[in-house]
């Protein structure tokens, strides 16, 4: 029987779980970074309570139901399948549900869509006495929490007891998961609350761990919650109070016109491909689908258009990257696509007319809503709060005393900070020599690494890793140079 096995935790987990099986306290509050685990250990903690506690049934709660079927339910079916037990679980998608055979000890999947449903499942062995209440920051209130818990009743075997276990990411310090579960004055008794870090996931290839590390200089407000497991930033947030998550379905905004955002990204940041239906009339934005990935190549973010049923729609893209958004259009047929108009304090007026607007997003997307709970303004010196957002997302940058060519003569970086004027550039389209402006020259990071490139001149550029040059061969970030790359010179 499948109670005679022996689980190998160590081989399963990190040894900061460990305490995830052994405790019985009622309240196990988990924060943890993205790729932390935290997930993956609190499925095998549903299959190993089942195989070890007869009385056991599992509640698993998320804020929408719709986001079980691929998350909770399909990682615990991994669970089972990695410790060998296919044969003893069943599971059913409609109900969604999962069965223990040789007891019929179950786990149901809920959502708090009416927490009152919830209170009415019934069982046919033992009691539903463990819930797992994962993205627990998708919660709206403790109050529906709480009628859950109080629901989950009923006297249990000598030694048997109830127990909750919470996992999130900590995007805000204002939520109330910190008040309950993790302030020492405030939390409940009875609680067991830690944190992990993707240094506890021993799985990670080198590529994520670089990328983790990398964002702790360039985007540290991001990395607090994502890298650390932190709690996240409220004060100073750009868009606070004008977005919230709420499921909504595709028929509620079929009338609505619908356009999409596309940011261009590729080795450190996401290519972001945000789809929207704009209510103009109440200034509402739904935010109902995305794509948000690194490394995307220009022929990945055209097959993503597509797949996110883009054609057809306006296209908004970077203009930062014209050659992404020509290559796009003629060589992969991407329709209706144009880039962003670009000019001096943009990034102000355009954040300036977003905050015009609610936005409502899904629960499907999930970098925007990550952004949406980091995106921070500036502060001076003097730690007095600036009517300018903090630039933490576009960080590839050159030394101040590289030259720059403008239109009056050759100009260290460093001189034309807080300027605006005009310099030579290379029209990638024409291959010719063009006079272009540029504005909002700001030092963007200190004491990051800086590597200097050789060029076969003798000259010297000193940039940092992520610094894009173009070369024959298109755009690359100087990590990726090699010495048969041709850097163009104009």
């Amino acid at each position: 029987m499948a109670n005679d096995l022996v689980i190998d935790v160590p081989e399963m987990v990190d040894k900061a779980y460990y305490k995830l099986y052994t405790s019985k306290q009622q309240y196990i509050a988990l924060k943890g970074a993205r790729a932390s685990g935290k997930s993956v250990a609190t499925a095998f903690k549903v299959v190993i309570d089942i195989l070890r506690y007869p009385y056991v049934n599992w509640l698993v709660v998320r804020q929408f139901q719709n986001t079980q079927k691929d998350s909770t339910f399909a990682i615990i079916k991994w669970a089972v399948h990695y410790m060998g037990l296919d044969d003893y679980f069943k599971f059913t998608v409609s109900p969604l549900e999962i069965t223990y055979k040789p007891t019929q000890q179950k786990v149901f999947f809920r959502s708090m869509d009416d927490p009152l449903k919830i209170t009415s499942i019934t069982t046919t062995v033992g009691k539903i006495c463990r819930s797992w209440w994962e993205e627990a920051y998708e919660l709206k209130s403790d109050d529906s929490f709480q009628t859950v818990i109080e629901s989950m009743r009923g006297e249990l075997p000598i030694g048997g007891f109830y127990q909750h276990v919470i996992t999130f990411n900590p995007w805000s310090d204002r939520h109330w998961l910190k008040r309950e579960f993790f302030d020492v004055d405030t939390r409940r008794n009875n609680t067991l609350a830690f944190t992990t870090t993707y240094k506890n996931n021993h799985h990670l290839n080198d590529d994520f761990i670089e990328a983790m590390k990398e964002m702790v200089v360039r985007n540290p407000n991001r990395a607090k919650v994502a890298v650390f497991g932190d709690w996240g930033i409220s004060e100073g947030l750009v868009f606070d109070g004008l977005f919230e998550q709420r499921d909504f379905s595709m028929e509620e905004i079929a009338k609505l016109p619908k356009s999409i955002g596309l940011d261009f990204g590729f080795k450190h940041d996401p290519t972001a491909g945000e789809f929207m239906a704009i209510d103009q009339t109440n200034r509402v934005v739904y935010v109902y689908d995305e794509f948000y990935q690194q490394g995307m190549l220009t022929q990945a973010i055209a097959q993503a258009l597509a797949q996110h049923k883009a054609y057809g729609l306006p296209i908004t893209a970077d203009s930062a990257e014209q050659r992404l958004t020509t290559e796009l259009a003629s060589v992969y047929g991407v329709p209706n696509l144009r880039t962003a108009g670009k000019g001096k304090d943009s990034v102000i007026q355009g954040v300036q007319y977003m905050q015009s607007y609610h936005y409502v997003i899904h629960p499907r997307v999930k970098g925007l809503l990550s952004e949406m709970n980091t995106y921070v303004y500036d502060k001076d010196k003097l730690g007095n709060w600036l009517n300018k957002p903090k630039d933490e997302n576009n960080h590839a940058c050159l030394t101040g005393n590289t030259l720059v060519e403008t239109t009056n003569g050759s100009k260290p970086i460093s001189e034309l900070v807080g300027k605006s004027g005009n310099v030579y550039s290379l029209d990638t389209e024409t291959g010719n020599v063009v006079v272009d402006e540029f504005s909002n020259v700001c030092k963007t990071r200190k004491h990051a690494p800086v590597f200097e490139v050789e060029l076969e001149d003798g000259r010297t550029v000193k940039a940092t890793s992520d610094h894009k040059f173009l070369t024959k061969n298109g755009w690359k970030e100087l990590a990726d140079l090699t010495e048969d790359d041709e850097i163009i010179s104009i």
